[in-house]
């Protein structure tokens, strides 16, 4: 018996261990990913003789909103964050337009090429955008589509779109075969089902894909930086870049910058991040 008991006890032990270290190690992956924005958070609003003293407080000795009150005053940042959600909103809607479809066809039709079309949809993903830059920018100066948020915002929509289709795939994949054949028995047709038995069932998959597109657009710099050149039309992406010059970089104010730019996403995410996880995950598990 005190056998059995030392076992149990050391049995007991061994997962009280390793339950100890799995929660030591989430606290550390916690620290290292969130302690850059905590900094970001510290700095923007604490006077700088703090931030730039050695070793600087991990803990903010007072508060300073000097920098915000530049942001706002000096800065157009509200009309760049205005300008960033309108392309990212025209991005969202485009992405769902052109992905509802793909997807549709990728899971529920049965078409030659159909493996083929998904499997180039990914490759689209492995090409980086840098070198497709300069034709880009060649074709859209031919179309005099510079300096054209909702041209951006399709350019958006076009590197956007194969990941959102593999994303909505798999919750289309999720709809059960029987309620689809059900539908097309009492009269429906395979153009009449998709908005009738599909979109419904697959809300939390439109979610996802419209999160995705969200950020997607909302963080992009590079096509921004070179098709937008007009000081009206910059997004925030690009408009907080236009902080820092060959003579001053305005620590303080990039700290706030970060701050503010990171907010709306947050929130936004915070709102769906049920629906989010639901649609990321549609159709991993089959009964």
């Amino acid at each position: 018996m005190s056998a059995v008991r030392r076992s149990r006890r050391t049995g007991a032990f061994g997962q009280h261990l390793v339950t100890v270290l799995r929660a030591a190690a989430i606290l550390a992956v916690c620290v290292v990913v969130f302690f850059p924005v905590y900094w970001m958070l510290l700095s923007s609003i604490q006077p700088s003789e703090y931030s730039l003293s050695f070793p600087p407080p991990l803990l903010p000795k007072g508060f300073n909103w000097q920098a915000y009150g530049q942001l706002f005053g000096d800065k157009p940042i509200a009309h760049w964050l205005v300008t960033s959600t309108f392309v990212a909103a025209l991005t969202v809607v485009g992405t769902l337009v052109f992905v509802i479809p793909a997807a549709y066809a990728m899971s529920a039709l049965k078409w030659f090429g159909r493996s083929s079309f998904g499997l180039l949809l990914l490759f689209t993903q492995i090409v980086p955008a840098a070198i497709v830059v300069a034709p880009v920018l060649s074709l859209y100066r031919s179309f005099a589509w510079t300096n054209n948020l909702p041209a951006l915002a399709l350019l958006h929509t076009a590197f956007v779109v194969p990941l959102c289709a593999w994303v909505l795939k798999s919750a289309f994949d999720a709809v059960p075969k029987e309620v689809v054949e059900a539908a097309l028995i009492d009269g429906c047709n395979r153009v009449s089902v998709l908005p009738h038995i599909y979109l419904p069932l697959v809300r939390p998959g439109l979610v996802a894909v419209s999160v995705i597109a969200f950020f997607a657009s909302w963080s992009e710099f590079l096509f921004a930086s070179t098709l937008v050149t007009d000081n009206d039309l910059y997004t925030a992406s690009l408009g907080i870049a236009t902080l820092m010059t060959q003579l001053d970089t305005p620590l303080f104010e990039l700290m706030a910058a970060g701050v503010v730019f990171s907010v709306l996403p947050v929130l936004f995410y915070m709102l769906i991040q049920r629906h989010v996880l639901r649609g990321l995950t549609a159709g991993s598990v089959k009964g």
